[in-house]
Order: C-alpha cells, then sequence, then structure tokens
C-alpha cells in the first residue's frame, strides 16, 4: 500500500495555510471495532461511535483489511440490494471484480475506485477474482457510503470505474505529501482548483494522502464541507493543537477552512509513511431512515424499499452472474 505512487518534486502543489485562514480544531478522535463483512473479509468500522450529524452526508465506511490471505481464503460478498445512496469501493492491494443488475461491472485493483450509484435501486456483487483465491495474497480496500438528497434517492442506478492512472496527483506546499484526488477539488491557487475525476452527487472531496515521517500536511479545506480524517496506517498528530492520531482512528474536524495532518518522526516498518483518508462534504441536513442496505428518509419509504425489492422491482442477477469464491 499504496499502488499509486508519484514522485511528488514533479507534481503540482496545493497551497499552505495563509494569513486569515482558520485551522480546523479536532472535534473528537474515536478508534474503529473490528469485525467481519460478507463471506468473512475482516473490517474496521472506521465511523463507529461517530454521531450521524457529524458525519452528514456520510453514511459508513469500512476498511476491508488489510489481511494477508493464504490459498483459498479470500473472499467476498454474496448478491444484495442497495436504495438511496452511493457506494464508493477503493482498492489499495488485491482486486475486486463488481457486477451488478443494471449491466454495471468491472476489475477493481492498483488503486481503482468503483462508484455505484444505487439510487432506486440495484442489485449487486463484490467478490475477489478465482485467481487472487486460489493464490492468496495481500487484500486492502475501502467501502465509503455516501447519502442522496431526497429529491435524488430514487434517480437511475450508474457505474464508474475509476482507473488508479485516472486520479489528480498533487503534492503538498513542502512536498513531502502525496495526494490522490479521487474526488472532489483542491484549490491551486490563482482561483483555480484541482479536480478529481469521480462524478459526485451529493458535493464531497474525497482524498488519499500518504505523509513522509516528520512532514506536516497542511491544506486547504471547503470551508461549507465538513471535515473527518482517517488513518489506514501509521501515527502522527493532526490539528493545531497536535492530538495524537493512529492506525485505525477517525479524527472529526470543527469549523474552518485549513486542516494539518503531521507524520510521526518514526514509523512502523511496514509502512514507512502515514496514510490518510481525507473526507468531507456538503451537509444535506434531511432525515435519514436506514435499514441495513436501503437509506432513506422516512419508514414509510424503507418498507416501499423492502416491498420493491421482494417484487423484483430492483433488476435480476444475471445469467451466468459472477458467485462469491469461498475457496
Amino acid at each position: 500500500m499504496p499502488a499509486v505512487t508519484a514522485d511528488t518534486l514533479t507534481l503540482a502543489r496545493v497551497p499552505r495555510a495563509s494569513l486569515g485562514d482558520v485551522e480546523r480544531p479536532v472535534v473528537s478522535v474515536t478508534t474503529a471495532p473490528q469485525g467481519y463483512e460478507g463471506e468473512g473479509f475482516p473490517v474496521r468500522r472506521a465511523f463507529a461511535g461517530i454521531a450521524p450529524r457529524l458525519l452528514d452526508p456520510f453514511i459508513m465506511m469500512d476498511q476491508m483489511g488489510e489481511v494477508d490471505y493464504a490459498p483459498g481464503e479470500p473472499k467476498g460478498t454474496s448478491w444484495h440490494p442497495h436504495r438511496g445512496f452511493e457506494t464508493v469501493t477503493y482498492i489499495m492491494d488485491g482486486a475486486f471484480q463488481h457486477q451488478d443488475s443494471h449491466g454495471g461491472g468491472g476489475f477493481i485493483a492498483d488503486g481503482a475506485t468503483q462508484w455505484m450509484t444505487a439510487g432506486g435501486g440495484i442489485l449487486h456483487i463484490e467478490t475477489p477474482p478465482v485467481e487472487l483465491v486460489r493464490s492468496g495474497g495481500t487484500f486492502h480496500g475501502v467501502q465509503l457510503w455516501v447519502n442522496l438528497p431526497g429529491r435524488l434517492k430514487m434517480t437511475d442506478p450508474a457505474y464508474q470505474n475509476l482507473e488508479g492512472s485516472d486520479v489528480t496527483l498533487l503534492a503538498s506546499s513542502d512536498g513531502g505529501s502525496l495526494l490522490r484526488v479521487i474526488a472532489g477539488s483542491l484549490p491551486a491557487g490563482d482561483g483555480q482548483v484541482h479536480r478529481g475525476p469521480g462524478s459526485t452527487r451529493t458535493p464531497i472531496s474525497l482524498v488519499h494522502a500518504s505523509i513522509a515521517p516528520g512532514a506536516q500536511l497542511s491544506l486547504p479545506w471547503e470551508p461549507t464541507f465538513n471535515s473527518l480524517v482517517y488513518v489506514l496506517s501509521g501515527s502522527g498528530r493532526i490539528g493545531a493543537e497536535g492530538r495524537p492520531i493512529r492506525t485505525g482512528q477517525t479524527a472529526v474536524m470543527g469549523a474552518g477552512d485549513h486542516l494539518t495532518v503531521a507524520a510521526s518522526d518514526v514509523q512502523e516498518g511496514r509502512h514507512p509513511q502515514l496514510e490518510v483518508l481525507l473526507l468531507g462534504g456538503e451537509p444535506i441536513r434531511e432525515p435519514v431512515a436506514q435499514y441495513g442496505p436501503f437509506v432513506m428518509n422516512t419508514r414509510a419509504e424503507l418498507q416501499q424499499a423492502v416491498e420493491d425489492f421482494q417484487s423484483g422491482r430492483f433488476g435480476q442477477i444475471p445469467a451466468g452472474a459472477l458467485m462469491p469464491h469461498t475457496g
């Protein structure tokens, strides 16, 4: 980890905080509990214990792995439904295959991202390819659920496949951090912006940053967005107060237009840099009613989602479809 790297000395740089910028303070730091998902792959529940109003417009995020599978061990999910939001799957190590009931599908590996809009209803499956099941190997990824406002919850399902080579690569102002902009934008100075390739219905930013030991990332952040920092691996400090943060922890940041993350001078041997996901979005501020894979505004809408799923209105599993490999 990570699959996509670059020489920061050759990249465009984002500006540092300037006089008058407001540093975002740390509101809270929580540690993700660990569990299992689907047919049995290990996950960290990154947003567990955080109030929904602080996450808005995000619903949940799982860090999948990092795990070294023996031959026959890799597992995925079975076919299952979604309605009312978008799923974002970012793969740093290993590979996943995706297929859905609306014709979407692809092979996700080497820093690629799958962006699926469930909208009014979809069936899909995510499973490791048979080659990975047979050989084993490292698997590491993240799945993020992004809410949709009520007016878009029944939009037509859609699928985006973003290859690792598609992400926008930037460097911090001092060259000590590599930024991979998957979605949203970061200022480039002179009123310009650097945009990621992801097409988002809910305005958000999603950035994977690698911060060298001892380096400090000073990053402009859209003032109207919330701000979350999740540590994929490593240790460091966050905010003007320099609060400690480490692998599997999420920092919720307060209001402001800039945020700071600094890497400890010494990192663990397996991961020589501090790896963080920086997330933010424009809060929707609508009621949220959730029942498993359905995220709507009201209980009545959830009941309708269940009825529509049971009636086959989310589409059908295609003939000869992918099925989970369980070894």
